[in-house]
């Protein structure tokens, strides 16, 4: 699973990596401690005007489908399996036609054992953000006006699978890591968003999660640089095929 990571790349840095056209002015401050619900960057290409337009927009962490009547949900939607997310009403219709890309620096990752649960920090080895797998929609609040600037609600998920090497030592589901040669395809909303080009994405991301690396870090709260401060050595992911 992904439930919580750091941003910490600047909103220009992001802008160049991923060659975006439209930068939103409100975009959420650098955090060592991301959770579900609060407000994060995405990529996403919007069909609005033609040709598409690549953007850096400002997304509430939990996706919402365009049918539920209000913004909580009966079940967390901060990650979405992507062994079945072409099956699940409330991720099926994002599928189809709004696919994003969430950039993060890294991500923490807790292993259990009885009732202890031991965080871990997860990143490129190459120091650049990692570029996960995701999907966007937006959410239309019924009680506000037409004319009101927070009718609509911008929110996204990040897509998990099995876990790669030694990261499957710690927990059994890790992000969709996108190498950079998917990234165009998977923000094209003219693309077929269906099963097929999610497995394509699962099986490319065994390539990208060969360059992670991991190490131990302390219980993690507040928010702070210091909560990525190593406590074990560093180990190397690896995979297998």
């Amino acid at each position: 699973m992904c439930g919580r990571f750091i941003i910490t790349d600047s909103a220009p840095d992001l802008a160049a990596m991923f060659d975006i056209e439209h930068e939103a002015g409100e975009l959420p401050e650098p955090s060592w401690n991301v959770k579900p619900t609060e407000q994060i960057p995405i990529v996403l290409e919007s069909m609005k005007s033609d040709p598409v337009v690549r953007r850096l927009e400002p997304a509430r962490w939990s996706l919402v489908p365009t049918f539920s009547p209000e913004l909580t949900a009966a079940f967390a939607t901060f990650n979405a399996r992507a062994e079945s997310v072409a099956e699940k009403p409330t991720f099926r219709t994002a599928l189809a036609k709004t696919r994003a890309i969430v950039p993060v620096t890294g991500y923490y990752e807790w292993h259990t054992e009885g009732t202890t649960k031991t965080p871990y920090f997860v990143y490129s080895d190459d120091g650049l953000p990692l570029a996960l797998a995701g999907l966007y929609s937006w959410w239309r609040n019924p009680t506000l006006g037409p004319d009101d600037p927070a009718r609509w609600v911008l929110t996204a998920t990040v897509l998990t699978t099995a876990a790669q090497g030694a990261l499957s030592d710690i927990h059994d589901r890790m992000p969709v890591v996108l190498p950079e040669e998917c990234w165009d395809r998977w923000l094209d909303p003219h693309a077929d968003g269906d099963q097929a080009l999610v497995d394509a994405a699962v099986e490319a991301s065994t390539e990208a999660a060969a360059g992670l690396a991991f190490y131990q870090v302390a219980p993690v709260s507040g928010d702070a640089p210091e909560l990525i401060d190593p406590l074990g050595p560093e180990r190397e992911v690896g995979y297998s095929v």
